[in-house]
């Protein structure tokens, strides 16, 4: 994993071959944070990064200045990795949570301005997921959600979908609350 930019650009990290992850590729996170930087204000940006897995998201959203960021992951191998990189970074804006994406969506009361999820493609639960996120109670007023998927899913019609944006294999669909 690469840190592309802000305070820790450049760093990189070497995840455990073991994890079951599919991190969102160099390219792709470039795109993605580029398209951010016009949307969010970072030091006033508190995120949740849902089926986080290494991590990768949030610690690029903390590189670049981030006032919080949430990770949840409910493998502890992933959550370890990341507690790591914490220690190693010297953070002290930085929660990981090993849990379930769709429990903590439900059931959290913590609110965020910034939610990025990447659950697994094969799973299938990227659309509960999704209806989670808006029916719980995560959101604050005016924000933004982001989900990473494959090309076999479209959420064209959703009432909160804002734009798609592709990167090869990975598409990312933006929402606002």
């Amino acid at each position: 994993m690469r840190i592309i930019s802000g305070k820790f650009r450049g760093r990189r990290f070497k995840a455990p071959s073991k994890l079951p992850v599919r991190p969102t590729t160099d390219r792709a996170k470039e795109g993605l944070f580029n398209i951010l930087q016009n949307w969010l204000d970072w030091d006033q940006t508190r995120m949740l990064d849902l089926c986080s897995g290494i991590g990768s998201i949030s610690f690029e959203a903390l590189s670049r200045g981030c006032s919080q960021a949430w990770s949840v992951d409910q493998n502890p191998n992933c959550i370890k990795f990341q507690e790591e990189m914490a220690k190693t970074l010297e953070l002290d804006n930085f929660t990981a949570v090993n849990m379930d994406a769709l429990a903590f969506a439900r059931m959290s009361k913590e609110k965020f301005d910034f939610i990025f999820a990447d659950p697994p493609y094969a799973d299938g639960i990227t659309e509960t997921l999704l209806d989670s996120i808006f029916t719980g109670s995560l959101l604050k007023e005016d924000a933004l959600v982001v989900i990473e998927h494959g090309s076999g899913l479209d959420f064209s019609e959703h009432e909160h979908f804002e734009s798609l944006r592709k990167y090869g294999h990975v598409h990312f669909s933006f929402f606002t609350s």
